[in-house]
Formats: structure tokens, C-alpha cells, sequence
């Protein structure tokens, strides 16, 4: 019996180079056997994402990157309503994913839990500690998990979900190599429970995370178009960045992403896409490597 031991691989640079426009026409490929190539079809539609009714929506055959982490914060999945997840919001979510997926490109997710318990808010509150409390914010994220991971299951994706601590009923715990190997055989891993350990962000877990699968580039969603010169809400004049670089985002202070973050990124030279995942399409461009939003350190 023949076993894998391609548990990791080198990371490959990545592109910052712009691609060709996102088209309504959408083009897919599927594998008709291991020996025939590759046979793509074209199909027409007018929108991507929450408003689409269709799971088979997808992006331009034409993908950069083989192994990203997409990091979707609690507070995005709860989108616009007064529920603590919007089952719309998943539902666009694992449909992007899906078509990437069949471009062959693996996909890791880490979840925030904002939207159910956000720890540092609330240390303090009724004698709860800092670390209770951030230990029930790493349960909310695993909430979060389960819930996205039936969703995706539900349309055909094979979903696996990994936590930092044990919770063997409900989830696997983190294991680097398997899930590398899930990654591997075309399975989507959510990695839930932060990084295990108090006083760290969903943030901090996303970077660490990235760095320790190999992947060539953590993508953060969120419900704002990328980082500004300035708070927008504040400042009018506040202009979106196209590029800016590790140390300008530390030295400015920007909040974008917490110090810790920024800091394993800028050691590991892992490059972070900032983008609105309420902007239909926007999570498949940014997987395959169009440019979406703000890319911080890959200039």
C-alpha cells in the first residue's frame, strides 16, 4: 500500500498582478477522468453571491494561488440582520468556495465569533475574567464553524473542522498534517477555537494558522472595503489603499489587524488581502488572485 508524505510544500510568491475583469459569463473546469483533461463549460449569470439562487457560480478559470486561508470575521457572518448568523451570508460564502474548489485551489477558513461573544468586551463584565472570557468567545467560534461547515456540506463540499481544543464530539482537533492531507484531497478545513490560548485574536489565529499549512496568502473578509488612509466614518476624504506595506500599517496604527497579526505576517512574508465580503464575487476574485480591496505586503 502506497501512503502520501507531501505534508507540506514550499510557498510559491504571489502574484499581485492584476487579472483579467470578472465577467458575468462564467467559466468552470471539471475533471472528466484523471487521464483526460481538463473539459470546461460556459454558463451564464447575472450575479454572484447572496442573490444568487444557483450553487454552480464561479470564477474565471485562470487562478494564482493553490492554498489560501480565508479568515471571515464573526460580525460578517451576521450581516444585516438581528441574528447572530445570517444564514444568506453563509450560504454566499460556501458557493464561492465551491467554485474555487473545483479549480482544483485549497481552502482553509478561520472564523471569528464576534457576532455571538467577543471576549475583551466583556472581561470585566459580572466578575468574568479576561481569559473566561476569551475562552467563551473561542467556544462562539466554533459555533460559527459547525454552522458554516453544514452549510458548505449541504451543497456537495466536503468540510472538515479542526479546534484548537478538544471537542472530539462535535470536531476534530487541530492536527497540522492531517489537515494538510485534507487540504490535499480537496476538502475544506475550518479552523475554530482561535488559537487555543487566551489574550489572542481570531486574527492572530488566522496568521498562525496560514503560516503553519503553507499557504501563499491569508484573505481577510470583513464588512469594509480594505484599509483607508484614515477612518472613512470620520474623514470624508479618506481614500481606499490599493497596496500599503507591514510596517506603514504598524507605524500608522491602522486597524486593520491587531499588532500580533501583523507581526507573524511580516516575519512569515505572508501577504494579507483586506476585502468587503458583502460584495458579490469578492470572495472567489480574492482566492484566485484578482485584486480585490487592500493587499498589505506583497509588493
Amino acid at each position: 500500500m502506497a501512503f502520501s508524505t507531501s505534508f507540506s510544500r514550499p510557498i510559491v510568491p504571489f502574484n499581485t498582478k492584476s487579472f483579467q475583469p470578472f465577467s458575468p459569463s462564467l467559466y468552470f473546469l471539471k475533471p472528466l477522468d484523471q487521464n483526460v483533461p481538463l473539459m470546461s463549460y460556459k454558463r451564464s449569470c447575472g450575479c454572484m453571491g447572496i442573490n444568487c439562487s444557483s450553487s454552480e457560480v464561479g470564477p474565471p478559470s485562470d487562478p494564482v494561488n493553490g492554498r489560501v486561508l480565508l479568515k471571515v470575521s464573526g460580525e460578517a457572518l451576521a450581516g444585516d440582520q438581528e441574528q447572530n448568523i445570517d444564514p444568506k451570508v453563509t450560504m454566499a460564502i460556501a458557493r464561492e468556495v465551491a467554485a474555487v474548489t473545483r479549480l482544483g485551489i485549497e481552502v482553509a477558513i478561520v472564523v471569528g465569533g464576534g457576532n455571538i461573544f467577543r471576549g475583551a468586551s466583556w472581561a470585566g463584565s459580572s466578575g468574568l475574567d479576561r481569559s473566561s472570557a476569551d475562552y467563551i468567545g473561542m467556544l462562539a467560534t466554533v459555533m460559527n464553524a459547525i454552522f458554516l461547515q453544514a452549510t458548505m456540506e449541504s451543497i456537495g463540499i466536503p468540510t472538515r473542522v479542526q479546534t484548537a481544543f478538544r471537542m472530539s464530539e462535535v470536531a476534530e482537533p487541530y492536527i497540522r498534517r492531517r489537515a494538510i492531507r485534507h487540504l490535499e484531497k480537496g476538502r475544506v478545513v475550518i479552523f475554530a477555537a482561535g488559537t487555543g490560548n487566551p489574550f489572542f485574536t481570531t486574527d492572530t489565529a488566522a496568521a498562525l494558522r496560514c503560516a503553519e499549512i503553507n499557504a501563499e496568502v491569508m484573505l481577510k473578509a470583513t464588512n469594509v472595503d480594505g484599509v483607508y488612509s484614515d477612518n472613512p466614518r470620520h474623514n470624508p476624504n479618506a481614500t481606499l489603499l490599493e497596496t500599503i506595506t507591514y510596517q506603514d500599517v504598524m507605524s500608522r496604527d491602522l486597524s486593520v489587524m491587531d499588532m500580533t497579526a501583523i507581526t507573524l505576517c511580516h516575519e512569515n512574508k505572508i501577504p494579507v488581502v483586506v476585502f468587503n465580503l458583502n460584495e458579490p464575487g469578492n470572495i472567489s476574485k480574492a482566492i484566485i488572485g484578482e485584486r480585490v480591496g487592500t493587499l498589505i505586503g506583497g509588493m
